[in-house]
């Protein structure tokens, strides 16, 4: 049985939530400037160029990419045979999210379902946990700001519909969302299981990088031709028209009821925050 300390989760937890706000991926960056060079569109060529200008002065100022910095969603892998020792898991994570947006002055988005009375803190982190095999930890965490969150969507499908319905429905909902995630985007879709499992799986898909192909021949397949239908769409970086309206689409699948086809599509904004600690 190995022992991590609560403490030292919650101090990486915090740096965690900092460095994720301000410092933009390096394949994030990346992915604008190859999207620079084959764009058409003059005004979409600026854009993305501004927006390589925004990471970098993010960077050196020590200022959040966006001011939107979300709910704090994590994704915890826990090896069976680790054992944390000072604390709980759960209630470690979300110290360490609160110290972190208190430090980093980010903003605290949380509130009230009802009555939208903000609760101060940015708490609770929302972590989704899932036990693994071994000793090891590992943290994923993604700031997830609303106007990308408000654009995703769930549809139960017959499954009759097949891979064409699935892919109908994640073209529309990235076109209804047009704007307002505030392109481009990475798209994550999650397909089968229980509908609460599809849901997840389309949000553990934004963890994906901007590059690398999925390990599933058939999968990285079918990435590929949503990526060019959404970038057919014309919607472009902020909206402003062109090529660039996504930087990826990454897919993850599960088994599901033989009555059910269920979809889900969590879109990422240009910001696309998410940073990963192995413990």
């Amino acid at each position: 049985m190995r022992s991590i300390s609560a403490r030292e989760i919650e101090d990486k937890i915090c740096g965690l939530c900092k460095e994720t706000c301000i410092v933009a991926n390096p394949q994030l960056v990346k992915a604008f400037e190859e999207s620079r060079e084959r764009e058409e569109s003059p005004l979409a060529a600026q854009t993305l160029d501004r927006l390589v200008e925004n990471t970098r002065i993010a960077a050196e100022e020590g200022l959040p990419i966006c001011q939107d910095t979300g709910l704090a969603v994590f994704f915890v892998e826990l090896g069976e045979d680790a054992k944390i020792e000072g604390g709980t898991l759960k209630e470690t994570i979300n110290r360490g999210m609160v110290r972190g947006y208190e430090e980093g002055h980010l903003r605290k988005s949380t509130c009230h379902c009802f009555s939208r009375k903000n609760r101060g803190d940015n708490s609770p982190a929302f972590v989704h946990l899932e036990l693994v095999a071994g000793d090891g930890l590992k943290i994923s965490f993604m700031a997830k700001g609303g106007g990308s969150e408000n654009m995703g969507g769930v549809r139960l499908l017959k499954p009759g519909q097949g891979w064409q319905g699935v892919a109908d429905f994640v073209v529309d909902t990235v076109e209804k969302a047009g704007p307002n995630p505030c392109p481009p985007v990475i798209v994550g879709v999650g397909i089968g299981g229980p509908m609460e499992v599809a849901a997840l799986n389309s949000k553990r898909a934004l963890l994906g990088e901007t590059e690398g192909k999925n390990p599933d021949p058939d999968l990285a397949e079918k990435e590929d031709i949503l990526l060019e239908r959404i970038n057919n769409l014309g919607i472009g970086p902020e909206g402003f028209g062109g090529r660039t309206t996504a930087l990826a689409v990454h897919i993850v699948t599960a088994p599901c009821h033989i009555a059910s086809l269920p979809v889900a599509v969590s879109l990422a904004c240009q910001a696309a925050r998410s940073k990963t600690l192995v413990f």
